[in-house]
């Protein structure tokens, strides 16, 4: 384990350091853990679902559930290798205890309830613990209530069900409506579980105590038997792994959906007003997330997600949409819960309204996931295949649109990303048909009008006085997203995209390796952790491996310190070495993943 990082109080104000957090999942819901050993956020029984514990947005009035040392303790804490099963061991003058965490799953697959393991095992002398469950109020619209049965307290918050389950050494303080408090004391030697079952709409199990405690060793193993089986074999290994474990939280194994990220409206900067809600399906997100998967080697993570994309984007005849929830259907609209905020950061959104931007990258988006998955070694169905080519036919109706571009701004422009990433959809529609993977009825016009688009980009999106291209039409500034579409500098004008990409760095990373957005953004927000990771990738792939090499160093040893788990938020403030914005990260450890894969000396160079 790492040096001890954290001791009490680890809080400020009510709220734990958004870098401070751990997460454990089973593949349908995420639990984010505080050093204090509070659960503050978690939403059952789904990752969308209401909040059962959402102190992480209200510290006065949120839910919670704390297992931790009565007194002042330091700690330090890890995943076990290959494993989202987490341990932490706290230390007191009194003695020493670990206590291992797990949302448990068995070797088949889920359970059919949530199902929250807390294991607290002594190490050494006599510490006294304490047990605080709390449950949230849905942002005040439900009222929690608890009865007995058969001894057990069994939590009511409007349809959802969730019963404490204690071992027999653990004694009741408190058994209220709106809080529960217990205490124990661990001896060497000595083994308690604090657990919690839940349900919603549907009858709730009973598992004993022990069952729910060998449950954490079968989690253990089916996260060991998945990392396990991955093909990685390229660099920084236990980086790699820990970012594909973490990407893992968000494969919705319902449906094979891929949330963005398991939070909602944590701060993008203090005080600001960009807080967005995060656990839906992105088309971006999920490509590019399947995109690591192919690199990873994890086939069948690939098949379903890509399955669940082609299904999705087909039920919804108007169109291909930014954003689908979870279930394949439409995300509802912004409201806003009375919730105070992360440290009164405003406001707290549910749902997301860039569900009805027009943007124009999915289209690359999909047609270059097909390709890798096709190259992964799957074969198209005739549905897909269709889908495909009707897809690629809106793009070559559609790229003259101005368009909320990747970063959904409001203003609508015509970005330099959007259209090479329109490009890249019509060269993989081509490459596609000439395969035979796809019906070739239209492929010269794609490729007329994907020539059509280099020239466009060519004469309206390069900027002869930045030597750079820009972040859209008309402008000299700078976007980091282009060097997202790398693939189409090495095939268009490899030393125009190696310029840009020099310029990116000197302007949006101020000569430093963690990148702004977009220019004069830095004043609004953090770092965005994903743009450093795809300048990697794109130096790499364009012939620059040992400067790539030398910026991978720079950004792993800028994030992971601290006590950090790696577990990545969507930004990181340099200026304050601090982590902004919803977690885990879908973006941030996808990102990871693909510049390790440029950096591998196996890689044949010039990937999509």
């Amino acid at each position: 384990m790492e040096n001890m990082t954290y001791q009490s109080p680890a809080r400020q104000q009510g709220y734990a350091g958004l870098g401070d957090y751990a997460a454990i999942g089973e593949g349908r819901s995420v639990a984010l853990i505080a050093p204090d050993g509070a659960i503050d956020w978690w939403c059952a029984p789904n990752l969308d679902s209401p909040p059962l514990f959402d102190r992480l947005l209200d510290a006065d009035t949120g839910g919670f559930f704390q297992v931790v040392p009565a007194g002042e303790w330091r700690m330090q804490r890890s995943y076990r290798e290959n494993s989202n099963v987490l341990e932490t061991r706290y230390q007191t003058e009194a003695g020493e205890v670990l206590i291992t965490e797990s949302l448990n799953s068995t070797l088949a697959g889920r359970l059919p309830w949530n199902e929250l393991a807390r294991r607290v095992e002594g190490v050494s002398g006599e510490v006294k613990m304490q047990v605080v469950f709390q449950p949230g109020t849905r942002a005040e619209t439900r009222s929690p209530w608890q009865k007995q049965i058969n001894g057990h307290p069994v939590y009511h918050v409007g349809e959802l069900m969730a019963m404490l389950r204690l071992t027999d050494d653990v004694q009741i303080n408190e058994c209220e409506d709106e809080r529960f408090t217990a205490t124990f004391t661990a001896t060497p030697g000595s083994r308690t579980l604090v657990a919690l079952v839940t349900t919603e709409r549907e009858p709730l199990a009973i598992p004993p105590p022990e069952k729910i405690d060998e449950r954490i060793e079968t989690s253990h193993t089916a996260w060991r038997d998945w990392a396990d089986g991955l093909s990685w074999n390229g660099p920084y290994d236990s980086h790699v792994r820990r970012s594909a474990l973490a990407l893992k939280f968000l494969w919705y194994s319902p449906t094979g959906a891929l949330a963005a990220a398991a939070t909602t409206s944590l701060p993008e900067k203090l005080g600001n007003d960009k807080n967005y809600d995060y656990r839906y399906a992105w088309i971006r997100d999920a490509c590019l997330i399947i995109k690591a998967f192919v690199y990873l080697g994890s086939m069948e993570d690939c098949k379903a997600a890509f399955s669940w994309l082609s299904h999705t984007i087909r039920q919804h005849d108007s169109g291909l949409r930014a954003c689908y929830t979870l279930e394949g259907g439409q995300v509802p609209e912004e409201r806003y819960p009375p919730l105070a905020g992360y440290q009164g950061t405003q406001p707290v959104r549910v749902g997301n309204n860039a569900r009805e931007q027009v943007q124009l990258s999915m289209y690359g988006d999909m047609l270059a996931t097909a390709r890798l998955f096709i190259e992964a070694g799957h074969v198209l169905d005739l549905s897909t295949s269709r889908l495909l080519g009707k897809l690629a036919n809106h793009c070559a109706d559609s790229w003259r649109q101005k368009d909320s571009g990747i970063w959904e701004l409001p203003e609508e422009q015509h970005y330099t990303h959007s259209k090479m990433a329109c490009w890249l959809a019509l060269d993989q529609a081509v490459a596609l048909a000439q395969d035979s993977h796809i019906e070739p009825t239209w492929m010269k016009r794609w490729e007329r009008e994907r020539d059509r688009i280099r020239d466009w980009i060519e004469t309206h999106c390069w900027s002869e006085q930045r030597q750079a291209y820009t972040f859209y039409a008309g402008t000299d500034r700078l976007d980091a997203a282009v060097a997202l579409t790398h693939y189409y500098g090495s095939k268009v004008n490899p030393q125009r995209m190696l310029s840009t990409l020099t310029q990116i760095r000197e302007e949006l990373g101020h000569g430093g390796v963690m990148l702004y957005r977009y220019s004069n953004i830095e004043q609004e927000e953090a770092t965005f952790v994903a743009c450093s990771f795809w300048l990697v990738e794109a130096l790499a792939e364009l012939g620059e491996r040992e400067a790539a090499l030398r910026i991978m160093d720079e950004i792993l040893e800028q994030l992971c310190q601290r006590g950090n788990v790696e577990i990545f938020n969507e930004m990181f403030d340099t200026r304050t070495q601090s982590w902004l914005g919803n977690m885990p990260q879908g973006l941030s450890h996808l990102s990871l993943v693909c510049a390790a894969n440029a950096l591998a000396d196996d890689n044949p160079g010039h990937r999509v």
